[in-house]
Order: C-alpha cells, then sequence, then structure tokens
C-alpha cells in the first residue's frame, strides 16, 4: 500500500489500463503536450504515444461525438473534459448518444466510454465553472455515475469505469486532487460500481454523503465525537448504479440520517436519497431527515461569499446535532 495523491491515484489507474489493453485510448484538450489541466494524464504521451493520447480542439460536442463512434467501433476512450461545467455543451451526445445508443440498437453495440470530469466549487471560479453537475446525469438512464472521495476509490473505480461495457460519467472534485490516502499496490484491484462504504462506524446517526462532501462528513464525525455524539459515515462512490441497501441498512440501525451534497438543493442528489430513507426507514426513523446541500444560487465569485453558498463542517455539524435534538 503506498500513500499517494488523488491526482496520481488517477494517473496509474490510466497508465495501468492502457498498458493492460491497447484499445484504451486518451483524448481532450490539453490532454497530451500540457498532461492535463491538473496533470493527471502526465506522461501518458510519452508512454504511449499520440495515436492513443491525443490533443483535442476546443469543442466538447465533437470530443463526446467521436468518444461514442470510436466505442461502437472496438475501442474503449477516456475523454476527459477539462470541466464538467463544459459537459453542458455536449449534452445532446451525451444523453440523446451516449446514454441510448446501446438500448435503441437492442444491444448490439455497447459503448465503454468514460467521460471524466472535475469540477465542483471552492476554488474561486465563478458561476460558470463552479458547478456540481452529478444529478443531471443521474437523472438520465444509461449512464453509470461515479463520484470517488479518497485516492484509492479514484483508483479503483476508474479502472472498473474503463473496464465496464456502459458509459461512465466519471466526475472528479477539484479540491480533492492534493488530497493524500494509500492505494493498494495490486493493478487487478477495483472497485465494483454500486458498492457504498462505511467510512466510519458509529451509532447515533447516519451521514450519507459523496465526494468531497464525505471526507467533510468525517470531519464533522470527529467534532460529534468530541461532544459524545457518534456518527456513521456512509460514502456512496457511485450514484448510478446507487448502493441503496447499505445506507439504509446504516439508518435503521442508528434510527437518524443527515444527506450531505454540494449540487443545489432543489431537484438535488440530496433530495433522492432523503426520499429514499423516508419510503425505506419511516417506521424506524426517530426524527425527519436533514439534507445540507448547496444554496441555489449562481456561485458567487467572492471568496467568503462562495464558502457561505457549499456545505461547510460546520453545517453538518449543525444538522447532526438539530436531527438529534429533534423528534419524529
Amino acid at each position: 500500500m503506498a500513500e499517494i495523491n488523488y491526482r496520481d491515484a488517477l494517473n496509474r489507474a490510466l497508465k495501468e489500463e492502457m498498458r493492460r489493453d491497447p484499445s484504451v485510448v486518451v483524448w481532450g484538450e490539453d490532454v497530451a503536450l500540457y498532461e492535463g489541466s491538473f496533470k493527471v494524464t502526465r506522461g501518458l504521451l510519452a508512454e504511449f504515444g499520440e495515436e492513443r493520447v491525443l490533443d483535442t480542439p476546443i469543442s466538447e460536442n465533437s470530443i463526446v461525438g467521436v468518444a461514442v463512434g470510436a466505442a461502437m467501433g472496438g475501442l474503449r476512450p477516456v475523454a476527459e473534459l477539462m470541466t464538467v461545467n463544459f459537459a453542458l455543451l455536449a449534452m445532446d451526445q451525451i444523453v440523446n448518444h451516449l446514454a441510448k445508443i446501446r438500448y435503441m440498437f437492442g444491444g448490439q453495440a455497447s459503448l465503454p466510454v468514460v467521460i471524466r470530469a472535475p469540477g465542483g466549487g471552492g476554488s474561486q471560479l465563478a458561476a460558470q465553472h463552479s458547478q456540481s453537475l452529478e444529478s443531471y446525469f443521474m437523472h438520465c438512464p444509461g449512464l453509470y455515475v461515479a463520484v470517488p472521495a479518497t485516492p484509492a476509490d479514484a483508483y479503483g473505480l476508474l479502472k472498473s469505469a474503463i473496464r465496464d461495457n456502459n458509459p461512465v460519467m466519471f466526475l472528479e472534485h477539484e479540491l480533492l486532487y492534493n488530497s493524500k490516502g494509500t492505494v493498494p499496490d495490486d493493478p487487478e484491484q477495483t472497485i465494483p460500481f454500486g458498492s457504498a462504504e462505511i467510512k466510519r462506524q458509529g451509532s447515533d446517526v447516519t451521514i450519507v454523503a459523496y465526494s468531497r462532501m464525505t471526507i467533510l462528513a468525517l470531519e464533522a464525525a470527529e467534532e460529534l465525537e468530541k461532544e459524545g455524539i457518534s456518527c456513521e459515515v456512509v460514502d456512496l462512490r457511485t450514484l448510478v448504479p446507487l448502493d441503496t441497501t447499505t445506507f439504509i441498512e446504516s439508518v435503521n440501525k442508528t434510527s437518524r440520517a443527515v444527506v450531505v451534497s454540494e449540487c443545489w438543493s432543489t431537484c438535488g442528489v440530496g433530495a433522492d436519497i432523503a426520499n429514499r430513507i423516508h419510503e425505506n426507514c419511516f417506521y424506524s426513523l426517530a426524527a425527519p431527515v436533514r439534507r445540507v446541500s448547496g444554496l441555489d444560487v449562481p456561485m458567487p465569485y467572492s471568496r467568503k461569499i462562495e464558502k457561505l453558498c457549499i456545505p461547510q463542517v460546520v453545517d453538518i455539524v449543525k444538522a447532526v446535532k438539530e436531527t438529534m435534538e429533534a423528534k419524529s
């Protein structure tokens, strides 16, 4: 087990899968010569050459559209979008083609495409470059959605995504790239989609989170432990397929739940998770489910105001205390 950062875990997964399978190709804006905006594709061009690692024009609909055709032709493209915000320019290709062709062709064509896209707020990139759009993709049948929180999960889930025959939206939070953690040395160590993980055991309340919010949830749980509140933290890891069983069993055990997501509150991921908890745990809940989400506003540029729009550790702590004091 080596301790590496999130960025290098992704880089290692890409290199290992490209060595393992010559049909795996990588393309996107500045992924070759510049080695990626966040340096995730560092060293790929030097090792695999320009036929497998390609810089594309600034055209997200072309990047995804070509990936669709290449996958139907037998390749396994890993297409990088410089930011998930630019996926909005390729939504026709993602929603109407990538997600639907296998179904519309009666299974005769597979689309083993991975679209890697950094996103999330907290970097002072303002309203058009700080969005969390996972609920858009979770809403669309035919797409898998991965949201890893740790280097180990980023490594294992990316390898699984590349090997899968379904199209995958692989969403990476920009503030996680420098985070460190242990990653298995085994190149065959993958993480199956649809397998949430209990990152911290607890008995009083369940916190359900994903991506960077899992890290904040763990920090909140540390603070709450000092006050005698035991939090169980469930990291979803993938939103599609969604491991409902793990967080339902956890909530049935603790009888209280707080759901944390960075995306907007209205029609967000947290709303769906909270609804599933209410449907499945109604008779075991000791208090209403609390949600902690991003504010329903365009992201401001000001650092202080931006911080108010994104869930913080203090917000999670407050929500947990409220649910501990509330009654059903």
